[in-house]
């Protein structure tokens, strides 16, 4: 039989430097079937021309506006899909990727036949520093962790069943997605794989590790607004995923025993060092208070159905701004 079609899907927002690159070492994979397609998510540059003129032949879908992560992907599943894709890769525009990636996910793949979703060995870029293989919940500090974050690289990492794989390299087979629908849109940034992947297990699939397909990845490259940005998503999405995959029981000890101390733990910081910045004006401080104020403003917007992009001025004005 020949090989499964895989299709992979690329999001880009204002970075075509970054997308240029990904899609230049797609371009020396080795797998033999495959397409790719790239959703443009409302780029305010010239990203659309830029990569049109380096890849003619590759389609793009362009968006209206920034519709974020789950959004922005989604479409390019709708499309995959359309174009027969027995698998759809999420792949984030800030990687590069090994040629034989494709060949060690399917492999993978065929090994744990039950496997709705796959991720791939994630290093850190231009580095053999793992950054994510494999996440997995800590129900004592109400958040995930990848257990090899940090290690360095090595040939001998074993194939994991995970609570989820991160969505800078994601492998979904249709039948899922068939199953369990498209990412939640909702999450806009942070915590969306990890909700489809839950979905993904209580709709009778798996989610493994793929140690032996390797990408590289620049890493949060889209949080133009520096940690507050990434505050603000986080506390959002954060509560959102629980409030999605956790019991009554599981939510309840969470607000009592983590949620509502760390909330008012950063409402009180954000307080005592607004004060205190009024004699002492350090730029450092400035951060401070605008990533606690970032975080309380999360939890504000997620318990009032805020959804969408964030605040305005969480996000600090620049030329170059990334998919994720």
């Amino acid at each position: 039989m020949p090989p499964a079609k895989i299709m992979i899907v690329v999001l880009n927002w204002n970075g075509y430097t970054d997308t240029l690159e990904c899609l230049h070492s797609l371009d020396k994979i080795s797998y033999p079937n495959y397409g790719i397609v790239v959703v443009d998510n409302g780029s305010s540059n010239d990203s659309v021309q830029k990569i049109r003129e380096a890849f003619p032949k590759i389609p793009i879908l362009e968006m209206d506006q920034n519709h974020g992560f789950a959004g922005g992907n989604n479409p390019g599943i709708e499309w995959a899909l359309d174009h027969h894709a027995e698998w759809v890769l999420l792949l984030n525009n800030d990687t590069v990727v090994a040629p034989d990636f494709l060949e060690h996910l399917m492999a993978a793949a065929k090994e744990k036949p039950l496997a709705g979703v796959l991720g791939g060995k994630i290093l850190r870029y231009q580095t053999d520093v793992i950054d994510h293989l494999g996440g997995y919940w800590d129900e004592k500090k109400g958040e995930f962790f990848s257990a090899h974050t940090g290690s360095q690289d090595h040939p001998y990492f074993e194939m994991e069943a995970a609570d989820y794989v991160c969505g800078a390299c994601m492998l979904i087979r249709k039948e899922c997605l068939e199953r369990v629908g498209f990412l939640e849109p909702r999450f806009f940034l942070f915590w969306e794989e990890t909700d489809f992947c839950y979905r993904a297990q209580r709709a009778g699939w798996e989610v493994w590790t793929a140690p032996k397909a390797k990408i590289w990845h620049k890493v949060s490259s889209s949080f133009i607004g520096g940690k507050p940005h990434m505050h603000y998503f986080w506390w959002r999405s954060r509560l959102l995923w629980m409030a999605r995959n956790c019991s009554i029981e599981e939510k309840r000890a969470l607000y009592r025993q983590i949620i509502v101390p760390q909330a008012i733990k950063m409402a009180r910081y954000f307080l005592i060092k607004s004060i205190l910045f009024v004699f002492d004006r350090q730029e450092k401080k400035r951060e401070e208070i605008r990533r606690y104020r970032a975080g309380c403003r999360g939890i504000f917007d997620y318990w009032r159905g805020s959804f969408g992009n964030c605040p305005h001025w969480l996000v600090k004005e620049t030329s170059h701004n990334h998919s994720r």
